[in-house]
């Protein structure tokens, strides 16, 4: 098991890549901490990694909060332990919008879930990291920070965003045992967020939701989307020591999408 007695915190935890990280996890030998806003899902993520003989718990929380961050550590901690492994994933894509329709409160909102979330969840668990002398923290990031789409300003430069502060926050840890990385996943076709995009894409674009998948598609070039799994595989490799030397990076699993 690559992950054997540490213990992690998975953000958006109840669906999509954070669920099938926080399985991969416990799959590895973790114990799991989930957090998200919509209980049920917790509740049937716990239990389906409970029914596998693996340990975790969950926390209701909003991480655009900072009161809400520092619940979701402390619950770690008080029922699972001391935190070895962070995982940033939570999110949503925000406003399908031009930049001048987009609100402030529209762009402060998709900012605060994804960038402003990862700083004060990893600003809460570095120092303990540093007193042990280890740690992991991994962000989950996108395609779109390292291309651009039309139409979603404030989630691509949300995910920019994430990317500078992994290379800062490696750069400040990488000699006090602590790794920090990004992945940046292609599109997971699969999940709500994946397909509630395509619908609002496919009717801007006044095409069927079939047919703007195909377009999106077939600029990969494996030609097909990523899967949860897929995603959750990567996490768990450089979660694990098996990626002892690697950290600062960003880790592209998109197929390919963004070889060109």
């Amino acid at each position: 098991m690559l992950l054997r007695g540490k213990v992690a915190i998975v953000t958006g935890g109840g669906r999509g890549i954070g669920r099938a990280i926080a399985k991969r996890f416990a799959a590895e030998g973790a114990a799991v901490l989930v957090a998200a806003r919509t209980e049920a899902e917790l509740g049937a993520v716990v239990a389906e990694i409970a029914e596998s003989a693996g340990k975790a718990a969950y926390a209701t929380a909003d991480v655009s909060r900072e009161t809400d961050c520092a619940r979701i550590v402390a619950a770690a901690r008080e029922q699972l332990g001391p935190v070895d492994l962070l995982v940033n994933n939570a999110g949503d894509y925000g406003p399908v919008k031009p930049i001048e329709e987009i609100t402030t409160e529209e762009w402060d909102s998709v900012i605060a879930v994804h960038l402003r979330a990862a700083f004060l969840l990893t600003r809460a668990v570095l120092p303990e990291m540093y007193a042990r002398g280890s740690g992991v923290i991994l962000n989950i990031s996108s395609l779109s920070a390292k291309a651009a789409f039309p139409w979603g300003s404030p989630y691509a430069a949300a995910k920019a965003g994430m990317l500078g502060l992994t290379r800062i926050a490696a750069a400040e840890s990488a000699r006090r045992g602590v790794r920090v990385n990004a992945i940046c996943p292609g599109p997971v076709t699969e999940t709500k967020m994946s397909k509630d995009l395509g619908a609002v894409l496919a009717e801007r674009l006044n095409v069927s939701a079939d047919v703007q998948l195909a377009q999106f598609l077939a600029g990969i070039l494996q030609g097909r989307g990523q899967t949860a799994d897929e995603i959750a595989a990567a996490a768990a490799f450089l979660a694990s020591d098996q990626a002892s030397a690697i950290t600062g990076q960003s880790l592209n699993v998109d197929g390919g999408a963004a070889f060109f």
